[in-house]
């Protein structure tokens, strides 16, 4: 690896860590780094310096750590399955199943009421249902279709399908029910406590385990999918575990945290600016580096440190995320550009 594509994997470690910190030290309360310190010890000077960083902080900054190395690992995925830069994890309808699961447990709950699970577990399992049935519908059509742009076109349609059903639980919802789905979609990575923390890191770790595991057959993708299969690559095997990944993805930390916008979307074209390469032995674990900086900055931006209010994560990833998506639609190939 030349000087000029190691540089990234110093400067992104050494970033993520410095907001990882900033995330433990500020917040409405300003701590020391002394008193962060002992609070993650259990040696706090104030009996509520434990919580406040312990099951408050820590449980944030992890979940954003997570939550923005698995959406952008999610949207370099999709970008090289169908060779479009502007695809993302939502592409095949996966987040917007998620959000129909966990739109039918908020604004339907009396039909869920007999289940015999916490508010918490029905909310993943929601969650996780709905992805998991557009990923098998996108899976039926990927093996009568085997073509990539009418999947891409299927899953599309099936996503707006997916938000037209919420709007008509929504216009049918109770207020309470309604305020509280408004709210999971303006999405937060605040919402994850120690205890829920493991469903979120394990399904996290194992889907960006599984996309590291594919750097080669992406980079024979990039090639269109004949090269790849004379190459040896089993194209359709490999286009299903890509998607099944996706979809653990997508599913488990929508569930978590809402709707996440322009993460997994405008993310990997950051990593590709650095590396100026479209080799994914590179480009994928810079990705994942990138969402995991990217998810903690938006996420300290929005918790407005030194103050008592907030503005909503999305409202932040969109105003960092869309001039992207502008630079590539008015760049073109060149910023994607192998070096």
């Amino acid at each position: 690896m030349s000087n000029a594509r190691r540089w990234p994997f110093v400067l992104l470690p050494v970033l993520g860590t410095l907001l990882f910190l900033l995330h433990l030290w500020t917040g409405s309360v300003t701590l020391s780094p002394t008193a962060v310190w002992k609070a993650l010890i259990g040696e706090a000077e104030q009996a509520g310096h434990g919580l406040i960083v312990r099951s408050i902080r820590l449980p944030q900054a992890m979940t954003a750590l997570v939550a923005g190395g698995g959406l952008a690992a999610c949207g370099l995925l999709m970008q090289t399955l169908f060779r479009n830069p502007l695809a993302g994890p939502s592409v095949l309808g996966i987040s917007s199943g998620a959000s129909l699961g966990v739109a039918f447990m908020l604004l339907m709950q009396p039909l869920l009421n007999w289940l015999p699970l916490a508010p918490d577990a029905k909310l993943v399992l929601a969650s996780l249902a709905g992805a998991l049935g557009v990923l098998t519908v996108i899976l039926l059509a990927d093996r009568r279709i085997g073509d990539g742009i009418t999947l891409l076109i299927i899953g599309l349609m099936v996503g707006y399908l997916c938000s037209a059903l919420i709007s008509v639980m929504q216009a049918t919802s109770p207020a309470n029910a309604l305020k509280g789905y408004v709210l999971w979609g303006m999405g937060s990575f605040a919402g994850v406590s120690v205890e829920r923390l493991p469903w979120l890191v394990v399904p996290g770790v194992l889907g960006i385990g599984a996309a590291l595991l594919l750097v080669k057959p992406l980079n024979a993708l990039l090639l269109g999918e004949d090269q790849a299969a004379t190459m040896g690559v089993q194209v359709a095997r490999t286009r299903r575990i890509i998607m099944w990944t996706t979809g653990l993805l997508a599913g488990t930390i929508t569930a978590f945290c809402g709707p996440i916008a322009f993460l997994g979307l405008a993310t990997p074209h950051v990593a590709r600016g650095l590396l100026r390469s479209s080799d994914h032995r590179l480009l994928m674990p810079a990705t994942i580096l990138c969402g995991a900086v990217l998810a903690l900055l938006c996420d300290l931006v929005a918790r407005l440190p030194g103050s008592e209010a907030s503005i909503p994560l999305n409202a932040v990833t969109s105003l960092l995320g869309a001039p992207v998506v502008a630079w590539v639609l008015l760049s073109g190939k060149r910023w994607a550009r192998a070096a």
